[in-house]
């Protein structure tokens, strides 16, 4: 169970850019200037990609500093989680 939630949080965001964008083109054409910062965030950063392009098409005032913020605390968490969840294996021997 540990490895399915793992592998959810590890695709399901990329998978959600990835059928997003080829939904909806025009959206992610509107919240980036150009196709360099996706590709970087679908590989470092996707929860805060998402959360991007939720909100930046109409402009990022007010609430949307939150749901960016929530969007990099879910990237901060998932880097955290998958190391607390290796910290015994780093050096240890059979």
């Amino acid at each position: 169970m540990c490895c399915f939630f793992a592998g959810l949080v590890f695709l399901g965001p990329r998978a959600a850019i990835l059928v997003w964008w080829l939904i909806d083109i025009d959206r992610w054409n509107a919240a980036f200037s150009n196709l360099v910062w996706p590709v970087v965030g679908f590989f470092f950063a996707p929860w805060t990609t998402l959360t991007w392009v939720i909100v930046a098409p109409n402009g990022v005032t007010g609430l949307d500093w939150v749901i960016l913020g929530i969007g990099i605390l879910a990237d901060l968490a998932s880097y955290s989680g998958s190391l607390y969840g290796n910290r015994g294996y780093a050096g240890a021997t059979a």
